[in-house]
């Protein structure tokens, strides 16, 4: 049987994402109307203290609707999982990511103005199938699995190569949320649900 605050915790989790998701497009949408100014102006710009600001601002910004909808799947699955198998680590999962991804882009990233959720995607990719490894219960064993059938291949995009394409946020990021998964327990197991709450 679900227990109902869990159930009312995942679908606060679910709705706050899909909030997230929509958000992204309501930015784009301004962003493309003002010729992507706010790129220029919240894009991660390396080694720069005006573009510090980027480390948060460049995962809700992107060069294109096109972009934008390749991130979006990803996002929604990913962040779908860890909103149903994450306990109350979950906002301190997320700072790790942004905040550790962000911060490594800033140091070593290349010149150029880094943009896209691809950086988030990258790093949950990565916390989740790291947490599969170091856990080992059924559930996160099994979310590794499906992450690692359906997005395996992204991996690929740590390389450089891609004009336009910033592969150090896909690197940076992944690195960020395997990090997470190391240093941030989450452990879990289906009797720790009961647990979960609103953080």
């Amino acid at each position: 049987m679900i227990d109902p605050n869990h159930m009312r915790v995942l679908l606060r989790r679910l709705a706050a994402l899909s909030v997230f998701v929509v958000a992204l497009w309501v930015i784009q949408a301004v962003n493309w109307a003002t010729g992507y100014s706010l790129n220029i102006a919240f894009g991660l710009v390396p080694r720069h203290v005006s573009g510090l600001d980027g480390v948060v601002g460049m995962h809700v910004l992107h060069g294109s609707f096109g972009h934008l909808m390749a991130n979006t799947p990803p996002l929604l699955l990913m962040g779908a999982l860890l909103a149903t198998t994450a306990t109350r680590a979950l906002l301190a999962v997320n700072a790790v990511i942004v905040g550790l991804g962000g911060a490594l882009i800033w140091l070593l990233g290349s010149s150029a103005i880094h943009i896209g959720a691809s950086g988030l995607v990258f790093g949950w990719f990565g916390f989740l199938i790291t947490r599969g490894l170091v856990d080992r219960s059924p559930m996160t064993v099994g979310v590794a699995m499906l992450v690692g059938l359906l997005y395996g291949t992204i991996i690929w995009g740590v390389l450089p190569g891609q004009s336009g394409v910033s592969w150090e946020a896909h690197l940076f990021g992944a690195i960020a949320g395997v990090a997470a998964a190391l240093v941030i327990r989450t452990h879990v197991h289906n009797p720790r649900m009961r647990d979960v709450d609103g953080r």
